[in-house]
């Protein structure tokens, strides 16, 4: 091609140069020039013995003029500020996280661990709850049919779900991601552990267990929280409020019912390829519903590590009660892409909705309201209770007898209806 090679066919079919010298060119009229120019500006010529001219561009030129080419090619697409800002503060926030990592590492003390203040506050700016939100309305749209099977079976690779189990095994008759991840049990799955006191509401990690000690409890090994901050006063006294602070040691005296009696917590950790729904551990009666609504962080096992007090910032639900032995709650909390939490029995209940919240405000629901003995809702070991769209945590706090004793270790794994305490 004319311009490109250095030698060229004469009349006879001989490819014949007759000399090569070095010429610069003006880079606004592109004109001869005498004095000397940079090596991307250089042009190689090429003489024959007909005393025509090849040129040729040099390499570094080429180079150089793609890429302008290509910047005069691009269109810019205007998106919204607020995208721009959460981009740019994820991506600082990763930076950040994996600096305090490395330094979290290399001490052993747990308070340099913890996320600070800053830090939490980055995090908070993320849209966490619009994000759950749409997450939730990807799941509500039906899957088409051809396609139900594929994306099921990577679903099922991809977090190791047990599909023997499920009362329904033929994947294309789930319509949509919402109804594949709520997915029945068959009823032989999860037989129930009748000699036990307590079993597991739901299928878990065991995050953390123990005493209440002095109104404070620990959500991982180390990292503490309230009482009180988390479940707010015993009682449903009005349908909405703030949480009052006592101080610790008076707000759990004011929970146990009997001389000698304890405080126990338990916090189970649903993942996302966990069965999705949860069950009465106990034989009780919940007397009120609790809303709490807040953020959405992740609460899995590293995050609980890392923000102390996580379970009291996030979304949640607390269905307080008695049952033989004195207090209990089962309290449902939200997650990032889990902010829709449903009681089968509460059609009022409505969580992760859109507008402002102030941190620590909840709205009550008092069952003993609407039972015809005033007694709340009876509930059986064992019994549906809910669901979450994804995985998230469940956390039993309730009252025992001095030689209740849990029968598993932190990390350990449990299943539905397997039995976690006994006296």
């Amino acid at each position: 091609m004319k311009g490109q090679t250095l030698a060229f066919q004469g009349r006879r079919g001989r490819g014949v140069t007759a000399g090569i010298r070095m010429e610069t060119k003006c880079h606004i009229c592109h004109k001869p020039s005498s004095s000397t120019g940079s090596f991307s500006e250089q042009v190689v010529r090429t003489y024959s013995s007909e005393g025509s001219q090849v040129p040729k561009v040099s390499w570094m030129r080429r180079i150089t003029k793609g890429f302008v080419n290509y910047g005069r090619n691009l269109k810019w697409v205007p998106i919204p500020l607020g995208v721009g800002f959460a981009y740019i503060c994820y991506q600082q926030y990763g930076h950040i996280k994996k600096r305090e990592r490395r330094r979290e590492l290399s001490s052993n003390d747990i308070a340099d661990r913890l996320a600070t203040q800053w830090q939490i506050n980055i995090y908070k700016a993320l849209p966490l709850r619009f994000v759950s939100r749409l997450w939730g309305q990807v799941n509500s749209v039906d899957v088409p049919y051809g396609l139900r099977k594929p994306i099921y079976s990577l679903y099922t690779r991809l977090f190791n779900c047990d599909l023997s189990e499920a009362l329904v095994e033929d994947l294309t008759t789930y319509q949509n991601l919402s109804a594949f991840f709520r997915r029945e049990l068959k009823p032989t799955a999860r037989p129930l552990d009748k000699s036990k006191s307590l079993v597991s509401p739901c299928d878990g990690k065991v995050l953390h267990f123990g005493k209440v000690e002095r109104g404070w409890m620990e959500q991982v090994k180390g990292v503490t929280y309230t009482l009180q901050g988390f479940l707010g006063p015993k009682t449903a006294n009005q349908q909405e409020g703030e949480v009052k602070q006592v101080s610790n040691d008076h707000f759990q005296s004011r929970l146990t019912t009997k001389a000698g009696n304890r405080l126990y917590q338990c916090i189970l950790y649903l993942a996302p390829g966990d069965y999705h729904r949860f069950h009465s551990p106990a034989d009780w009666t919940i007397k009120h519903r609790r809303h709490f609504p807040g953020l959405l962080f992740s609460v899995n096992p590293g995050i609980a590590r890392w923000i102390r007090g996580l379970f009291s910032l996030n979304e949640r639900v607390v269905l307080c009660g008695e049952w033989e032995h004195g207090f209990f709650s089962m309290t449902a909390v939200g997650a990032t892409n889990v902010g829709s939490i449903n009681i089968y029995f509460d059609e009022e209940l409505r969580t992760n909705k859109k507008g402002k919240f102030k941190q620590g405000e909840y709205r009550d629901h008092d069952y003993t309201a609407i039972t015809r003995d005033s007694a709340g809702i009876r509930v059986a070991k064992g019994d549906s209770i809910g669901e979450f769209n994804l995985g998230s945590t469940i956390v039993l706090i309730f009252e025992a007898p001095k030689d209740f004793d849990f029968s598993f270790r932190p990390g350990d794994k449990v299943r539905l209806n397997a039995g976690i305490g006994t006296l």
